[in-house]
């Protein structure tokens, strides 16, 4: 019999955090689910733990780096339950997390995705992500993001988008809009997946009371985010965003690209700044 449930777990040289993350999967109440790992040619220890010490997991060894995108997409392939939720691998999510994101597709039929709250692993208090959002300047970002929780992202709502650290897919959504686009690799694929399923009528929700604490930028950020970063939110503009708002909100969008462009000349001398404009 299927599983409800399949959580996928992209991983590149992640031995040092995968044993937080499974073992919190180890931990949650909601037990009717399969975990998949799927390994871009690791050359840490990553292939041994988790033959070792978590043979509960399902191991997909690409042999190579596929992408952030590539990795998840090999584990949506495989995975065979109603639900899809990619979770990375330098994240510990609450014992309720995954009952909490069930308990949200069931009280929103529409909704293809489910967000969840993302905290910070070390400042427990501070928020990586309520959900994401798309502004009409063509710019997405994460809701939240650095704010102390007082409260103020405490209410179940629509938002835009499920950042891919933790998104919950409908498998039924996914099967209407296809998977990730693999061209993205890394950075603004959960962005451009929202778009495709808003435009096909899904909803994304975030579930406040599903929390998950995640180590930011512990196995990306850099140089190498920048870049994708720079080049993906002019493809997600070009690809996913409909003529009638580009016909309404261009001086918007050319002004936040200036204005990107400008910041990464100021900061030319970092790394992180000339990758943003290479991309």
């Amino acid at each position: 019999m299927n599983p409800e449930v399949s959580i996928i777990i992209p991983n590149w040289n992640g031995s040092a955090h995968l044993p937080t993350c499974l073992n919190a999967l180890r931990a949650q109440t909601e037990r009717d689910f399969e975990t998949l790992v799927a390994d871009n040619g690791s050359i840490d220890d990553s292939l041994a733990l988790l033959a070792r010490d978590y043979p509960e997991a399902r191991v997909l060894a690409l042999g190579r780096n596929t992408g952030f995108t590539g990795a998840c997409n090999a584990g949506l392939r495989a995975a065979q339950g109603d639900f899809c939720i990619l979770l990375n691998n330098d994240t510990e999510a609450d014992p309720h997390w995954l009952a909490e994101v069930l308990a949200a597709f069931a009280r929103h039929p529409q909704a293809g995705m489910i967000a969840s709250r993302m905290m910070l692993f070390d400042r427990r208090n501070v928020f990586h992500t309520a959900g994401d959002f798309y502004r009409l300047d063509g710019t997405p970002g994460n809701r939240g993001v650095w704010q102390e929780d007082a409260g103020q992202y405490d209410r179940e709502e629509a938002v835009f988008s499920a950042n891919g650290g933790s998104a919950a897919y409908r498998r039924a959504m996914l099967g209407q809009i296809g998977l990730l686009d693999e061209d993205f690799f890394f950075s603004c694929e959960d962005i451009d997946l929202a778009w495709r399923a808003q435009l096909a009528g899904w909803q994304a929700v975030y579930a406040p009371r599903a929390r998950v604490y995640h180590k930011l930028s512990a196995t990306g950020g850099g140089a190498t985010a920048s870049f994708y970063d720079g080049r993906n939110f002019l493809y997600v503009l070009v690809k996913d965003l409909p003529s009638p708002l580009w016909r309404k909100y261009w001086p918007q969008i050319a002004r936040a690209q200036l204005r990107i462009t400008r910041d990464a000349l100021r900061a030319w001398r970092g790394a992180a700044a000339r990758a943003r404009l290479r991309g």
